[in-house]
């Protein structure tokens, strides 16, 4: 039966033994050995009553196993909803009762807090650490391979995932299997991936980036992953000699530049470096050229659509842009009021149609209809302009998104929070420049009268209730906020007055 996602992706690599995940400990998974592994998880997810359409999320850290309950979902026709491991178990909560998932799969070493997420939220619970062991592993053992694929089509949902929004509550943005697939093949192409690439994955696999852009491509070229659990240096340079492409964050490329190791001779057998999800310096990338000889691809894509655009893999790759529109993708920059096209070289909002636009929020009817034209252009909220020739920068974010080490930071969030705690009147979060992770978020706090606030017990306070790469790196205290006529806080001047906050 027709499953596109599955079929492109997944089945036709079914008894392969080409090498597919190449592991820091030496031992290699083939194509074959991963397909069968995922149909295991298949027949487990079949086994507890799940159900084409069924929202499965999925919080564990990363390993082959956790690779593989992405594959099977596929399989099953279960909508799969990966979550940031480093989630409370509060924010878990939020998401897993708004997407009314039937089943959470969290690390064993949590499954005390997350049986009361579960309950709370009506769902089942199953554990997976970050070796892949846990009760899913024994379930699946209890099942053979054979599985029969559930039949979906192009625009059935295959992914959930959740991006904060400027008001606080985060939104689920729902992926089809034709956004998924269709943005897989034009990167694919675009990217010139075949069999013989070895890319070196030292991305998180709950983000886009690392999942639906980098893992897919390489199910869809046939290629090899050599499998990193996170991001470190040392073991980038390691296994560099054994890749033929590395995609990450801006962070990527400042530590290799920061490691003596990294050199011109240990490049010089790769063929494509990719940097996404964050603003990529022009000085980094000059130094990267500088010191390797090749030019950082920098591209542009969101939760809500993957990839759309993308500097040339033959041609002008330009530092500070991240390039033109894929094929079959449109790219305007519009009048934030009127919606109507800016001729180039005007600032405005990016607007983006294409196959890869999502299919709306999840249970958000008016919040999809406000961002989501009857054209099919997403309102995108970033601020970009188009030059002469068209290629993209990204200038800013209407929405005040913080990009920090490559993770979605909305502001509003942390500001609930901080507004909460004793002695604080109000406050402004903003990103202020940094070094290693592109951009770090700030605190600035307003003190009710009379009271002196206590920040490092405000620091405590927001690390139970936030993932830390969401906790502001620096609070600072003020007399008031500054704002425009209309009220609103000033938050461009906020953002000139802390360039510096993390360089002095």
């Amino acid at each position: 039966m027709p499953n596109p996602l599955y079929d492109a992706l997944f089945a036709r690599h079914a008894a392969q033994d080409t090498p597919f995940l190449h592991l820091p400990d030496g031992r290699t998974i083939t194509h074959g050995q991963f397909i069968d592994t995922a149909s295991r998880y298949a027949n487990a997810f079949t086994s507890k009553g799940l159900v084409p359409g069924d929202r499965v999320a999925v919080q564990v850290g990363k390993s082959p196993d956790a690779l593989a309950l992405y594959a099977a979902c596929v399989q099953v026709g279960l909508v799969f909803l990966p979550l940031n491991p480093a989630y409370t178990p509060t924010e878990v909560e939020y998401f897993v009762s708004d997407a009314g998932a039937r089943l959470l799969i969290c690390d064993p070493a949590c499954v005390n807090d997350f049986a009361v997420v579960a309950a709370n939220s009506g769902a089942e619970l199953e554990t997976m650490d970050i070796t892949g062991r846990g009760t899913m592993r024994d379930l699946a053992a209890g099942h053979g391979h054979a599985f029969t694929t559930a039949e979906r089509t192009k625009d059935d949902l295959a992914a959930l995932l959740y991006t904060s929004g400027t008001t606080g509550r985060s939104k689920g943005a729902m992926l089809s299997q034709k956004n998924l697939l269709s943005n897989a093949e034009t990167l694919t192409k675009a990217w010139q991936f075949t069999k013989t690439d070895v890319l070196l994955h030292a991305l998180p696999i709950f983000h886009t980036h690392g999942l639906f852009v980098a893992t897919n491509i390489m199910l869809l070229s046939g290629g090899a992953m050599v499998f990193l659990p996170k991001l470190d240096a040392d073991q980038l340079i390691r296994f560099m000699p054994r890749a033929t492409a590395l995609m990450g964050v801006p962070t990527f490329y400042t530590r290799l530049l920061a490691h003596d190791d990294f050199t011109a001779c240990l490049t010089a057998h790769m063929r494509l470096f990719i940097s996404g999800s964050a603003p990529l310096l022009a000085d980094t990338h000059t130094q990267f050229e500088a010191r390797t000889g090749h030019r950082i691809l920098e591209r542009y894509g969101m939760t809500e659509t993957n990839m759309n655009t993308s500097n040339p893999y033959d041609g002008s790759r330009r530092a500070g842009t991240v390039g033109m529109p894929l094929p079959g993708i449109e790219i305007k920059v519009c009048d934030p009021e009127t919606g109507k096209t800016l001729p180039h070289g005007d600032i405005g909002v990016v607007e983006v149609r294409g196959p890869n636009v999502f299919q709306g929020y999840w249970r958000m009817p008016e919040k999809t209809a406000s961002e989501l034209r009857a054209d099919g252009f997403f309102i995108t909220g970033d601020l970009g302009v188009m030059d002469d020739q068209g290629y993209l920068s990204i200038v800013g974010r209407g929405k005040d998104l913080i990009i920090s080490g490559g993770y979605n930071i909305y502001p509003k969030e942390i500001e609930l929070l901080l507004d909460d705690q004793p002695g604080v009147m109000e406050s402004a979060v903003i990103g202020a420049p940094h070094a290693d992770l592109g951009e770090a978020p700030v605190g600035v706090l307003v003190a009710q009268v009379d009271a002196t606030l206590d920040l490092e017990a405000i620091k405590t306070a927001l690390a139970g209730s936030l993932a830390r790469f969401k906790c502001p790196r620096e609070l600072v205290v003020i007399d008031e906020l500054p704002r425009n006529a209309m009220g609103k806080v000033q938050k461009n001047l906020l953002r000139e007055q802390y360039a510096d906050v993390f360089t002095c």
